[in-house]
């Protein structure tokens, strides 16, 4: 059942560090137009700004057409519920209303921004909002607690002519009502005759129930209680009126009473609010959504002691079937924006919540799979809901909502090809947010592989690898002094008993004559003495972590922390041998383009020969983590002019691959803007990549490292590597004084190399990786 993988894996010193460095906050602005010139500033600002105006004052609408509006939605709070930790004020909500709108923009590429309200009086709130709302094209009301939250969002939606939407209500409403339409299927039961009881009253409860309501159960079939017991009819204590609005005549009077023969209890209340008698009292085939966080009303374990019959979900991601608000959110207002809709309804709501049980009906790609430890996801019991990260989610859903918005009225425009609307969602995916989740999902999903961290005594790897440990991305080996890898992890706040991570050194291995024996005579016919490789297996912890990895009793490992690259390849390299070429990729993630670029690291002044090695080295590499290789050989010059040596090696590299024949495309000698923009192609029709590339071979190591590094230092784009490509085994070396994060990247990557989920797709094999994983 539980795979723990919403263990925390993170000190709180490291969760603070990532709000506050480099830049302090998880969000900021970025022109979309150019701001370079004169010119450019005229018709930003003021002369040319005047037209815009003046045509939005004509027509609101034009707002749309003219601004942002129709891409940005505003995350507003009080701070009166914050994610279950209560009333700490406006500004403590300010990361969580943060982290919201990045959530948008990862999973929807929705622009959003937050909001925060010093205020906890209702009319108040609403006046302020009121008063701002038509800035954005919809409002995603959060952390505002219940009952005010219900005037609220009734009042704005009232006021405002663009979506405002409760997602601690509706969020959880849509989840919940999608993952029951699919359990009662399972179930072999009908929702207009489920009896469904709801254990919690609160704003998520209510809103599940009516939500229910709306995709078919009928009302008298339902019960509600709070703490005070059912919510029947004629009851006077603890009611108000959106309870009374889901009043039932009922006999009952007491949770337990309630749930004797009923098919569904929804549980949004706390824990233990559900017993194991409650549970064996339902009928047969019985579905249990105990949604209380952290903690579940009744665990799955608990119930499956009792019933074996049973569909459970819970909120929580070390379950199967996890009702999370991430699978709504994003994409209903992608949906609701994408038509201008005035507002969100009841039939949008289903619509979302019949889209994702269809969703969850579907075959389940195998990189989705993945993130399952490898299980093949298959509707049924265990899975009736979507997972997080389906990459489908974002051109599946939110066509549903925008075509609910055309029927019922409330969309201000129309979509009228709905298949190109799909593939325009498509492209909105951004390829470098996907990269890392669909490695780390490979890994989780395939056999666990111990990782060598070489440098086990520092606290930066200490508190890596536990990192890695505690995401399940393997088994850490620790090279080091066991006293002080323990003493050190103490400091850091671990009970390393706790941690199921590994302490190893050459002297107590139990394997050092074995090891000296084995690398001396690697090494004899190269001028080292016995005594000298001794000394290498002894003392030097990437000689032995190398060894660990060559011998078999580790299957890859991480360097480089506290010894330059080139020196700490240079010790692996007497271990491990080139399996062809070695090359160093680094890979850019830049406005939702993922960049590949070789040679980054070992190769100073390549040759023809050497280049056309690198290029196919690197498509192999890109190709195997998950990408169709586009590469260009990038160059000062464009198809020779002006004409120069290096520019020679690259025309003459080309010749070979031409000569060679290889399975991807590829073009040069080019600047960057032909390479990567597509403007620049119709100057050139015999250019032969089909698309912009995404694989960037540069001429010399130099300008390899220096773009690279640029790019990064100027904050246009996250850098990740170099990886280390082309070692008989999986080895990745991070830079000096590397941080936890990118510790565990390279770590992730040595794992991934080492043999993931997708057999055979490794940086150091040669078979390609199944077609489900590839990037069309």
């Amino acid at each position: 059942m539980p795979d723990q993988t919403d263990k925390q894996t993170f000190s709180d010193e490291e969760a603070l560090d990532f709000h506050r460095i480099p830049t302090p906050g998880k969000i900021s602005m970025a022109p979309t137009k150019p701001m370079a010139t004169q010119r450019d500033l005229s018709l930003a600002y003021s002369p040319g700004v005047a037209v815009p105006v003046l045509a939005i004052a004509a027509d609101a609408d034009k707002a749309y057409d003219y601004t942002s509006k129709g891409n940005m939605v505003a995350v507003i709070s009080n701070g009166t519920a914050i994610l279950g930790l209560g009333n700490l004020g406006h500004m403590a909500s300010k990361p969580v209303m943060e982290g919201k709108s990045v959530l948008f923009k990862r999973f929807a590429d929705v622009d959003s921004f937050d909001v925060e309200v010093k205020t906890t009086d209702p009319d108040e709130f609403i006046t302020v909002v009121k008063n701002i709302g038509d800035t954005w094209g919809g409002i995603n009301l959060e952390d505002i607690k219940s009952p005010e939250c219900f005037v609220i969002e009734s009042e704005l939606q009232d006021l405002l002519d663009i979506p405002v939407f409760h997602d601690d209500q509706h969020g959880t409403a849509i989840i919940s009502t999608a993952g029951l339409i699919n359990a009662v299927h399972i179930a072999g039961k009908r929702l207009d005759e489920v009896k469904v009881v709801l254990a919690g009253a609160g704003a998520a409860g209510l809103s599940s129930i009516a939500l229910m309501k709306a995709a078919g159960v009928k009302a008298e079939n339902t019960v509600i209680c709070d703490r005070d017991g059912v919510v029947y009819k004629g009851r006077e204590h603890g009611m108000d009126q959106w309870k009374a609005a889901h009043a039932t005549d009922t006999p009952f009077r007491t949770l337990a009473e309630a749930m004797v023969g009923a098919d569904v209890v929804l549980g949004l209340s706390a824990k233990g609010a559900i017993t194991k008698e409650m549970v064996a009292s339902m009928a047969p085939n019985p579905i249990i959504f105990a949604m209380a966080n952290p903690d579940p009303e009744i665990t799955p374990e608990d119930v499956q002691s009792v019933r074996s019959d049973a569909i459970i979900a819970t909120g929580r991601s070390d379950y199967v079937n996890q009702v999370n608000n991430v699978l709504a959110f994003p994409y209903l207002f992608r949906g609701a924006l994408d038509v201008r809709a005035r507002r969100v309804n009841h039939e949008m709501k289903v619509a979302c919540a019949q889209a994702l049980a269809a969703l969850a009906r579907e075959d389940v790609p195998d990189e989705v799979a993945a993130a399952y430890r490898g299980r093949k996801l298959k509707f049924g019991p265990d899975y009736i809901i979507p997972t997080p990260f389906d990459p489908r989610l974002i051109w599946y859903i939110p066509p549903f909502i925008a075509q609910a918005a055309m029927d019922t009225g409330v969309a201000r425009v129309q979509i009228d090809d709905m298949d190109a609307y799909r593939d325009a969602l498509r492209s909105r995916v951004d390829p470098s947010a996907a990269l890392m989740q669909k490695i780390n999902s490979a890994v989780r999903g395939g056999a666990d592989k111990r990782i060598v961290f070489a440098e086990g005594e520092e606290p930066a790897v200490i508190r890596a690898a536990w990192g890695f440990k505690q995401a399940e991305l393997g088994t850490p080996i620790l090279v080091g002094r066991e006293d002080l890898i323990r003493q050190n992890a103490a400091e850091a706040g671990f009970n390393f008993d706790d941690m199921g991570i590994e302490i190893t050194n050459a002297r107590v291995s139990g394997h050092n004559v074995e090891d000296t024996d084995w690398l001396y005579e690697k090494l004899q016919r190269r001028g080292y003495l016995r005594r000298d490789v001794q000394r290498m297996i002894n003392q030097d912890r990437n000689y032995y972590a190398a060894t660990l990895v060559a011998k078999g009793r580790a299957d890859g490992m991480v360097a480089g922390v506290t010894r330059n690259f080139n020196m700490a390849l240079k010790e692996v390299q007497r271990v491990l041998d080139v399996d062809d070429t070695l090359i160093g990729l680094s890979i850019l993630l830049a406005k939702g383009r993922t960049l590949f670029v070789a040679d980054t690291t070992i190769h100073e002044l390549p040759g023809a020969e050497e280049l056309a090695e690198i290029a196919i080295k690197a498509a192999e590499t890109v190709r195997k983590l998950g990408r169709n290789p586009r590469v260009a050989f990038l160059s000062y010059s464009t198809f020779g002019n002006p004409p120069g040596d290096r520019s020679e090696k690259v025309r003459e590299a080309i010749r070979i691959l031409d000569k060679i024949g290889v399975d991807f495309e590829y073009e040069g000698e080019m600047p960057p803007e032909v390479a990567l923009d597509p403007k620049g192609h119709p100057a050139y029709p015999f250019n032969r990549l089909t698309k912009p590339a995404n694989t960037l071979v540069m001429p010399a190591i130099h300008s390899a490292a220096i773009s690279t590094k640029l790019v990064q230092a100027l904050e246009g784009a996250t850098l990740i590597g170099p990886l280390l490509v082309g070692l008989e085994k999986p080895v990745q070396i991070v830079s000096l004084g590397a941080s936890v994060s990118e510790i565990i990247t390279a770590a992730t990557f040595a794992a991934y190399d080492a043999g993931p989920a997708f057999q055979g797709t490794g940086l150091t094999s040669s078979p390609r990786p199944p077609a489900a994983l590839v990037e069309r």
